[in-house]
């Protein structure tokens, strides 16, 4: 499908028009060269709280005011309103737009992925109506926007009714895909890290833990499950095991040899430096699902074979790696590691973001036979048991 249009124009001089660099942290941007087919949506408190869909096409991304109101995914017609279209980098912005700027308020990104055409974009633009498919960690499923006639902006979003509309009253989480916050607390400045400082264990000792020097826990193979009150139980995942380490907003990621995949994984990177802690070290798998969900290994070698970083830039959106954390090594100037392992998943689960490219990796007590069970049914790889008092060693 072409998803190009006015590849000669300067569609960014709406945009610089409205905002003056040095005086708002948004992007300048430049139109882009690559064809790629991300969206994002941004949920904006401005004069009035709305979401920003924003679709990736002819080097910029085409936006759309959207009323609040309910839930995104829930089969309603809502007023989308055409706004300039933005810079690619505006895809990656989250952050506070001063007082006396155009737009100004808090801003989050609260979905993220990949938009299909389902017909021609060029004429969908023409005849006023655009059908495409959404492909994030929020939306999922079939949309259509319909220009309403004798407007110049109004286009009305519609949710298809396909399997993935929410017919029931249960908002999705407001919180950012990548970040975790919400837009009040990125408006008012608040240190998420405060409030979880006073709650870390009594085991945890002074100072801040070297991602590069990590010794990893390693599990040992059993033959047959076991249940047991003492051990927990989490999926083996069919990935590469990683060291996250965030300082001071940059991120890495590091093989279970010691190898940097910083390069290999942006979506996963770009998630990490958005958490508003200033050190972290994350223990976790990498995975990339295949199209039913399940983690696909092949995939993932694909992923880690390219050298190229626009290759790597087009399957980060395309097939976007998740980051499965299971453990939290370290936090700020805490080593976390002689607390027991269900205090630091308590304390990791309160630092990942519900839902985004970072995932926790969620644990069932006691019944090793039964979930062994039913993760064989699913056709994953095996479970790992853990003792739910040990420190990480």
């Amino acid at each position: 499908m072409n998803a190009t249009r006015h590849p000669s124009d300067d569609k960014l001089g709406a945009y610089r028009a409205k905002r003056t660099p040095g005086a708002t942290p948004e992007p300048v941007g430049a139109v882009g060269r690559s064809e790629g087919r991300a969206f994002v949506v941004h949920l904006h408190a401005a004069r009035q709280l709305h979401f920003d869909l924003r679709l990736e096409m002819g080097g910029v991304l085409e936006s759309w005011a959207v009323p609040k109101g309910p839930s995104l995914d829930t089969s309603e017609k809502r007023l989308a309103v055409k706004v300039e279209d933005h810079p690619l980098e505006y895809g990656e912005f989250e952050g506070v737009i001063p007082a006396g700027n155009y737009g100004a308020g808090a801003v989050i990104l609260w979905d993220r992925g990949v938009w299909v055409p389902l017909e021609d974009v060029a004429e969908g633009f023409a005849k006023g109506k655009l059908l495409f498919e959404l492909r994030g960690y929020k939306l999922r499923g079939r949309w259509t926007l319909v220009k309403i006639k004798k407007s110049e902006k109004d286009w009305l979003l519609i949710k298809e009714r396909d399997g993935e509309a929410r017919e029931d009253d249960v908002p999705l989480p407001d919180r950012s895909v990548l970040s975790g916050l919400t837009v009040e607390e990125v408006r008012d400045g608040i240190d998420r890290g405060a409030a979880i400082r006073n709650t870390l264990p009594p085991e945890a000792t002074r100072g801040a833990v070297d991602p590069t020097g990590v010794s990893l826990q390693l599990a040992e193979v059993r033959e047959q499950p076991f249940s047991d009150p003492a051990w927990v139980y989490e999926i083996k995942l069919d990935g590469f095991r990683m060291i996250g380490g965030v300082h001071d907003g940059e991120a890495t990621l590091r093989t279970r040899n010691g190898h940097d995949a910083t390069a290999a994984f942006p979506e996963v990177v770009r998630a990490l430096r958005a958490l508003p802690f200033r050190h972290l070290v994350l223990d976790g798998e990498i995975v990339v699902h295949d199209d039913a969900g399940l983690p696909s290994f092949q995939r993932l070698q694909q992923r880690a074979r390219l050298s190229r970083a626009a290759d790597v830039r087009v399957q980060a959106a395309e097939r976007p790696a998740t980051f499965y954390v299971f453990d939290l090594l370290g936090f700020e100037d805490v080593d976390l590691r002689p607390a027991p392992l269900l205090e630091r998943k308590r304390v990791l689960q309160s630092v990942l973001p519900p839902v985004g490219p970072l995932k926790f990796a969620d644990h069932v007590p006691e019944q090793g036979e039964a979930f062994y069970a039913e993760v064989e049914r699913l056709g994953l790889e095996g479970i790992v048991a853990k003792r739910a008092a040990a420190p990480y060693t």
